[in-house]
């Protein structure tokens, strides 16, 4: 191993686009250093990620990475936003409160080209919507609690159709919860692999803004997921037990960004 002279752990930041993926490295000395390489390249190499971590170690193709070399691994990833651009993400569905099922796809309202004669509608990011006859005021009061017995039957029929992430979103959720941290338990039970809540994901006072990153956050999160669990499981594979952390670009919002709403721009680009 050329790279790495003593057994101190080096840090590492990487950059994955669509085409090239750049690894910075700092050595045990606090000294850095870049190298970049092909996102895809199957013939030489199987992730770029994991490839650019084991170059700058100078470790050879036979040899698995020492664990104690490698500290922590900070990734940024176009990985999401790929999916998003190519509708690639995981099949969603929405739990909304009774009488909003088209609040999402109605938003805002904003037309970029005003004087356009010809409107094409947003293609939505969600499959399927199911609504919950459940209401609490804006003061807290509550109207109606959700029927779960009834509920569950619809969760476990889109369930049963091969959907496996969750959006809850209920009116006024931001300030009174319960209602879809009860929804939410009970999405969990049925067997979703991803339920985002949107007082968790966004806790914002718009239904849109709120709705619109919970859904991302649902639609997203899995593909993240997978990809960082695969160089995770890439570098176990080759002797390394490094923690990840990871994030998506600028157009797409991390999985669960706490108190961040989607801004406009962004959401044209979620609806295109």
């Amino acid at each position: 191993m050329d790279g790495a002279q003593h057994n101190d752990p080096w840090d590492f930041w990487i950059d994955r686009g669509g085409t090239f993926t750049d690894v910075i490295g700092r050595r045990p000395d606090g000294s850095l250093v870049a190298h970049k390489l092909l996102s895809d390249n199957p013939e030489a190499y199987g992730d770029a990620a994991v490839q650019g971590i084991r170059d700058l170690l100078g470790v050879k193709p036979d040899e698995l990475i020492p664990p104690s070399l490698i500290g922590r691994v900070k990734m940024g990833t176009t990985v999401a936003t790929n999916a998003l651009l190519e509708r690639k993400g995981e099949r969603t569905l929405l739990v909304t409160t009774k009488g909003f099922r088209d609040a999402l796809k109605i938003g805002y309202q904003a037309r970029p080209k005003i004087f356009a004669r010809h409107i094409i509608k947003p293609e939505m990011l969600y499959e399927r919507v199911v609504e919950v006859d459940e209401r609490v005021h804006a003061d807290g009061t509550v109207e109606s609690e959700p029927d779960l017995a009834a509920l569950r039957r619809e969760l476990s029929a889109a369930r049963a159709d091969g959907i496996e992430a969750v959006a809850i979103v209920f009116m006024h959720a931001y300030r009174y919860p319960e209602h879809e941290q009860r929804v939410a338990a009970l999405a969990r039970e049925i067997g979703f692999p991803q339920v985002s809540v949107s007082h968790e994901i966004s806790p914002l006072i718009k239904l849109v803004g709120r709705g619109d990153t919970t859904v991302v956050d649902a639609y997203l999160s899995p593909i993240l997921r997978q990809y960082v669990g695969q160089v995770a499981r890439d570098l176990s594979a080759k002797g390394a037990n490094a923690s990840i952390a990871a994030k998506g670009d600028a157009a797409t919002p991390a999985p669960a960004a706490q108190g961040e709403e989607v801004p406009e721009w962004r959401r044209r680009l979620l609806r295109r």
